[in-house]
Formats: C-alpha cells, sequence, structure tokens
C-alpha cells in the first residue's frame, strides 16, 4: 500500500514514497532550480538490505511538469513502482485553504477552485501547490489524491484568538485573520508527545514549538489549537531565518517613507533580509553559533533574541492554557540546538519547566524528555515529520470514500 507525498514549491518539488504497511520511505528526494539553465534531482532509496542508497542527476527542468516526470522514470528504473497504478494514493501539501477548505479532502473540481481563491493569502505557495495538483490530475486522473493544509490545526482557535482588531469588513471582505501555518507539524508533534506523556491525545494540554528557518508557537488545549505565532501570513510571530516575527505595524510605512521603499521591497525585506539573518548576517543556527563562539556580539545578540521572543511566547501561552503538561521542541533548530533549548526554557523554574543539563545535551534522534523528574511540566524534543502525516491523513481520507466514491487502494 504506497502513498506518495508530494511539496511543490516554487522552484523545487520535494517527494517521499511511504510504504503504509511498515511506515517505511521507500524513497525520497528533491527537484531543485526548476526553470533555471541548471537544475539538479537529488534523491535516496532503501536498497534490497533496507540499506540507504542515494544519486543525483543535473538536468534543465523547463516547470513541475517536467520535474515529476523525471522523479517518476526515475522511482520506476529504480523498481520502486512499475507505473502509477502502484499507488494507493497521492498526498499534497497545500499551504491554505482559507476557511472554505480545511479538513483532508479529496481533490476536486471545487477543491481546486478553492485553492485558487486562496492565492491572494498564499502568493508564493498556493500556486506551486496547484501545478504539483493539476500535473498528476492529468497524469493519473484515477488516482485518488488528497489536499492536506498547512493551515488546518489552526482552524480549531476561537474567534477571539484568530480575529485582528481591525474594522470588521476586512475580516468579512478581506478575509484577513490569524491561519497559522506548521500545522501539520505540530499537529503531529502533538499526537507523538500524547505518546511520550502517556495520555491521550484529547486529554494533552501542550505548548509546541517548530524552529527552523521558519518558525511558529502553537497553545494546544485538549488536542486542539487555541492559538498560534503565525497569522494571515507565515510572517508574524517568532523571530526566523530570514523574517523579522512581531513588529510595530508603525516601522513598516517609517521604513518606506524614509527609504523611498515600496510595498513590494518592503515585503522582500521582513521575509527575507530580516530575522536572524537581519540581526547578524546568516540565518543558519549552526554558523551563528560558531560566530557567537568566535565573540562576534551580533550573534550573540541574534540567539538571545530569538530565545528570548520564544521565552515570551512560552509565558503567553501558559497564561492561555492554564495548566501545561509539557513543552515541545521540534524542527531542526529544536531538534538540534542544545543552546536555544536551555536560553528559551532558563528561569522559567516557578512555572515548573526545569531543563536537565545532562539529558539536554544528549545527541538523539528519538523523541525524548530533556526535562528533570521533579519538574511539574515536562519538556520534550519531538522530530517532526510532516510527510508522514500527510500520509497518513491522505490514507484515513482515502479509506474513508473509497467505499461510497469507488476508489479502490492496490495492494
Amino acid at each position: 500500500m504506497k502513498i506518495f507525498v508530494l511539496n511543490a514549491g516554487s522552484s523545487s518539488i520535494k517527494y517521499q514514497l511511504f510504504n503504509m504497511e511498515t511506515k517505511k520511505v521507500l524513497t525520497f528526494g528533491i527537484v531543485e532550480q526548476i526553470g533555471e539553465p541548471l537544475g539538479r534531482i537529488k534523491y535516496k532509496w532503501l536498497g534490497s538490505n533496507d540499506d540507504l542508497q542515494e544519486g543525483a542527476k543535473d538536468g534543465y527542468f523547463e516547470d513541475h511538469s517536467a520535474g515529476l516526470k523525471r522523479i517518476f522514470e526515475i522511482t520506476q528504473k529504480l523498481g520502486i513502482i512499475h507505473d502509477l497504478g502502484d499507488l494507493c494514493g497521492v498526498g499534497h501539501r497545500v499551504l491554505h485553504g482559507g476557511e472554505a477548505v480545511w479538513k483532508p479532502t479529496l481533490i476536486t473540481k471545487k477543491v481546486v477552485s478553492v485553492i485558487e481563491e486562496m492565492i491572494p493569502l498564499g502568493p508564493l505557495h498556493n500556486p506551486a501547490n496547484l501545478k504539483g495538483i493539476n500535473f498528476m490530475l492529468e497524469m493519473a486522473p484515477d488516482l485518488p489524491q488528497v489536499a492536506v493544509f498547512d493551515t488546518a490545526f489552526g482552524q480549531t482557535m476561537p474567534a477571539y484568538a484568530y480575529h485582528y482588531a481591525l474594522p470588521d469588513t476586512f475580516y468579512r471582505d478581506l478575509r484577513i485573520r490569524r491561519y497559522g501555518f506548521h500545522g501539520t507539524s505540530h499537529f503531529y508533534v502533538s499526537k507523538q508527545a500524547a505518546l511520550l506523556l502517556g495520555k491521550p491525545h484529547e486529554n494533552c494540554n501542550l505548548i509546541t514549538m517548530h524552529l527552523g528557518n521558519g518558525s511558529s508557537c502553537t497553545a494546544i488545549k485538549n488536542g486542539k489549537c487555541i492559538d498560534t505565532s503565525m497569522g494571515l501570513t507565515p510572517l508574524e510571530g517568532l523571530i526566523m531565518g530570514t523574517r523579522c516575527g512581531d513588529l510595530d505595524p508603525a516601522v513598516i510605512p517609517y521604513i518606506g517613507k524614509n527609504l523611498g521603499l515600496s510595498y513590494d521591497q518592503l515585503d522582500s525585506i521582513l521575509n527575507r533580509e530580516s530575522g536572524l539573518k537581519g540581526i547578524c548576517g546568516t540565518n543558519d543556527m549552526r554558523e551563528i553559533k560558531r560566530l557567537a563562539a568566535s565573540g562576534n556580539m551580533n550573534a550573540t545578540l541574534a540567539i538571545e533574541m530569538f530565545c528570548y521572543r520564544i521565552k515570551k511566547y512560552i509565558g503567553a501561552y501558559y497564561a492561555a492554557i492554564n495548566r501545561v503538561d509539557a513543552i515541545v521542541f521540534t524542527g531542526g533548530i529544536g531538534e538540534n540546538a542544545t543552546c536555544v533549548r536551555k536560553l528559551a526554557c532558563s528561569e522559567l523554574e516557578h512555572l515548573g519547566i526545569i531543563i536537565d543539563e545532562e539529558r539536554n545535551n544528549k545527541l538523539s534522534t528519538e523523541a525524548r524528555v530533556i526535562s528533570t523528574d521533579d519538574a511539574r511540566v515536562k519538556v520534550l524534543v519531538v522530530p517532526t515529520n510532516e510527510e508522514l502525516e500527510i500520509a497518513q491523513q491522505t490514507l484515513e481520507t482515502i479509506n474513508k470514500h473509497k467505499q461510497s466514491d469507488g476508489f479502490p487502494c492496490n495492494e
């Protein structure tokens, strides 16, 4: 039972192919620099002895269709699938479905239309997501395909959490509200955290932090999202690799007037030249730690600012949830940067948050507890797996519909 998971970006395609009976990834990879003179596909696959092998090829990929064709050519050549009929279904990561479509759903013309309507709210991602969807619909029109929305988990927020204090017509006419992103990751790690805590997911109160080049924090009460740091777009909230996060709105027109910048230029600065990169010149936390260790004051400042913003959100969401079972770190930085976890949780002992130094410093790829045994609030590190979550939601959605809609799942 094989599920193909597709994440089409503006100039790239990430993919994974799962055997859902074993939850193993049979092959995964990325096509990069689509539309540029020289692109590249990098891929890995399980060999006959379950050993991971890898390959890469340079080439020109005119568009997403060319990239996807190459993916399936390689996958077939490796003998992982014979043709698209070997697949049970395809799961598409889609950024934005607005309020119209947000639960995992079989892709129809109506769903495609909704994703198109949401392009103004996801101008970089939704068009790319649609390219992957349209190609797969053309290649395999009878294969069940499911859209899994990045904004889905945030749809359980109460109105007082997702509304902005703007004229109500902005919400009604322009759909301006807090949506939240990284929802698939927050949902996945919250379920894994529940397993680690030995509690039903619906009884868990958590603060989950997906920390990477894009970073977000989510308050989860009784298994449901009640607030999240990203807003209408992924720009709001925590300091990120190249995004500024929370900002006084008056800063934007002030910069524009004084430097004579257009809205497009301001948008580019806030999204691509700010955050950690704006503070110290790089958005790679590994390099920032190295620079800080060598005495670079801006790098030290960047780490301190990054962790202080996280700490503020922990405090705010602690108040919103009232009873917290665990703080959960995930994402590239959250899973690997021990100093970030330590600083973000420092001086929070009065809230019952106490990190064990030895546990925090221990390197591991497993979900684990890094707080002290007597800490009232557990601190966890849980590796995220958004692709597996998409695959699981895809299979569940197909199984719900296969009897009534006649979608057989190929064994």
